[in-house]
């Protein structure tokens, strides 16, 4: 199988996801959430998806599709697309596996799933983090990342804008 295969191979859907699982699950792997829109993959983000691999055996990304990106950002996001988007954060060896989903909030998903550590940035307390109650609920843990203040999607969009 070549590169680009395999990449594609770690973007799942939820139906694929539920098998892998139960089959984690049975061989004892903690496994890590986390999202977000990932717009334009910067060294923040690679700092923060690296940290939350330190978390567990697999790290899980679940990245807000297009139409999401948009109610939460604006008419003029995504910049990049969600199949992109996605394809970039495979191509990231920490991360094991990469789904999309619609909602304004993965709370569904994190239900679904039902993760050992749910992880966001440190810019959210633990209560505010959206699944936070089902990860506990479930024995499981709720981390915070400190994120890298000199890069965001924001700040790259403006100095690209020259509003910076």
């Amino acid at each position: 199988m070549d590169n680009l295969s395999r990449l594609h191979r770690k973007i799942i859907s939820a139906e694929n996801l539920s098998f892998k699982l139960a089959k984690w699950q049975f061989k004892g792997y903690k496994t890590v959430f986390t999202n977000g829109c990932f717009d334009i993959l910067h060294p923040g983000h690679i700092d923060y998806l690296s940290k939350a691999a330190d978390h567990g055996d697999i790290l899980i990304v679940a990245i807000n599709t297009d139409a999401s990106v948009k109610k939460l950002k604006g008419e003029n996001r995504p910049i990049l697309n969600e199949d992109a988007r996605s394809l970039l954060i495979a191509s990231l060896r920490f991360v094991d596996y990469v789904i999309l989903f619609d909602d304004e909030t993965p709370y569904e998903l994190i239900n679904e799933i039902k993760p050992n550590v749910l992880i966001k940035g440190s810019d959210y307390a633990i209560e505010e983090i959206v699944g936070h109650d089902i990860v506990l609920k479930n024995g499981g843990e709720v981390k915070t990342i400190q994120l890298t203040e000199e890069y965001s999607t924001t700040m790259i969009e403006n100095k690209i804008k020259g509003i910076e």
